[in-house]
């Protein structure tokens, strides 16, 4: 029977990698996709996920989290919650509510606490000591957030056909207490129809918002387009549309699956990805945007590799 997987990000490598075992032992997508994202979150590795995220301006790490069920279009999030392990759990919990499936700042963190989501301080020393030389270089005037806006996003499709996205990140480095990018929002961050396909987005969260571009990308597949044909028009399409009428398009990357496990992504970066299916294992891809809008994808190197792992876990001095 068919399964397949994709997500965002050399990040997601071994989470992807579980899941994939789970689906090939026919667990449904919800439960993959869920637990592709929270081994993610469970890393101090990543900067800009879960347990190790780096802070907002104030030194408080808010994360966003949403999900997806595509077979009856049910969705969970949560946005500037604090102090939990793992968000994408509490946005899955909520998209069981037909009401109050969308909650934010305290109200997100006490429905948490209130239901037995494990709770703990997500700020790790080493984004701590990080936070603090930010504001020491810029003597707390001119802050920027860092360009590692990495959120994890990930689709699955499980043996029965059922469909399910789902997002998690920490958002921005140095962003204003409270903001909340593309991530938690459906439509712009996630979306999923069993019977179509579904998406995810990663990057400035801003820009995507304006787009509506995991939306956009299953209406393109249900249209009868292929997943990377419907990456890269609605990428490419909106970007053009975006720096004429707004100025600028900062960075994007998109991935999708169809209810086929035909998949698709479209980047204007550099952008790595998580990939497998019932016939292929899991590996890890590298997409770069190409001539006439379209996106080139080539296989990782291992220079490339160990390239990532001295960034990823590289010590602050």
């Amino acid at each position: 029977m068919t399964w397949a997987a994709i997500s965002t990000w050399r990040m997601s490598f071994d989470g992807l990698s579980e899941a994939s075992v789970l689906l090939d032992k026919g667990i449904n997508a919800g439960d993959a996709v869920e637990k592709l994202i929270s081994i993610v979150e469970n890393n101090e590795h990543y900067k800009s996920v879960g347990f190790g995220g780096l802070p907002n301006e104030e030194g408080i790490v808010q994360m966003d989290a949403g999900f997806m069920d595509g077979d009856t279009f049910a969705q969970g999030s949560v946005a500037s919650i604090e102090n939990v392990k793992n968000a994408i759990s509490v946005a899955r919990k909520l998209s069981e509510n037909k009401t109050n499936s969308f909650l934010v700042g305290d109200g997100a963190t006490k429905f948490a606490a209130k239901n037995g989501f494990e709770m703990t301080n997500m700020l790790t020393e080493k984004a701590k000591k990080e936070w603090q030389g930010r504001l020491s270089a810029n003597h707390q005037e001119q802050l920027r957030a860092y360009d590692g806006h990495d959120t994890v996003g990930a689709v699955t499709l499980d043996q029965q056909g059922s469909m399910a996205a789902a997002t998690s990140t920490s958002g921005l480095f140095m962003k204003k207490d409270g903001r909340i990018g593309d991530s938690p929002l459906s439509g712009s961050g996630f979306y999923a129809d069993s019977q179509v396909g579904a998406a995810a987005a990663t990057g400035l969260g801003e820009d995507i918002m304006k787009g509506c571009l995991s939306y956009e990308i299953v209406r393109k597949m249900a249209e009868g387009q292929s997943p990377q044909d419907a990456c890269d028009q609605a990428l490419f399409s909106f970007a053009k549309t975006l720096k004429d009428r707004y100025g600028s398009c900062d960075a994007i990357s998109l991935i999708a699956l169809n209810s086929k496990g035909e998949w698709g992504v479209a980047t204007n970066v550099e952008f790595a990805f998580c990939v497998s299916d019932n016939e292929h294992e899991a590996k890890i891809m590298i997409a770069q945007q190409a001539a006439k809008d379209r996106t080139k994808i080539f296989p990782m190197t291992e220079k490339w590799l160990a390239d990532y792992q001295k960034r990823t876990e590289s010590t602050i001095d």
